[in-house]
């Protein structure tokens, strides 16, 4: 019971040491506006991804978190494509740990995942909807990071249902 009481303390001394740490930089409120996303999650990002100036598009992190696309096609022969992994497994994991509380807990991406597993054109699977989330989640993060945007959900999800109502009415989403 002592050692999990000084295992606590210690818990709790990090914990505050890493918001002192996080206040640091302004853009980290806006990514903490999003719900479901934790004050771990951003700072494990932060710290696996460095300066983000260095990137110049969302397609590099993502690629340096090993969600580069990769296709088996030896020949004539049409294989599966499939994530590289050639990345930061660290910051992969941190993702998709991070977008399964997000999909239950945000309406938006809860509806985005919905939308990657019902739709009529290549349903994904979903654990393939998830790790498309991750990328989308790299996407929003670098937006906030390097243009200072405020996230809205609402901007979110237009863009997939334009011109989609009535298969999305079918799918019970609208």
């Amino acid at each position: 019971m002592e050692d999990y009481e000084r295992k606590m303390k210690q818990y709790t001394v990090i914990m505050e040491t890493l918001e002192e740490l996080c206040k640091a930089i302004p853009e980290i409120e806006e990514m903490l506006a999003i719900k479901g996303i934790g004050l771990a999650t951003v700072a494990g990002f932060i710290a696996e991804v460095g300066d983000i100036r260095r990137f110049e598009s969302p397609r590099q992190l993502q690629k340096l978190a090993g969600y580069a696309l990769k296709e088996n096609s030896p020949g004539k022969h049409k294989g599966q494509t499939t994530i590289s992994k050639r990345g930061r497994s660290r910051l992969r994991g941190l993702l998709f740990k991070a977008v399964i509380p997000l999909v239950a807990k945000n309406e938006e991406f809860e509806e985005l995942h919905r939308y990657y597993t019902n739709r009529k054109e290549n349903p994904l699977k979903k654990k393939q909807s998830l790790v498309a989330i991750c990328c989308k989640l790299i996407r929003i993060f670098y937006a906030i990071l390097t243009k200072g945007i405020v996230y809205d959900g609402e901007k979110m999800t237009p863009i997939l249902w334009t011109g989609r109502t009535k298969e999305l009415r079918t799918l019970g989403m609208r």
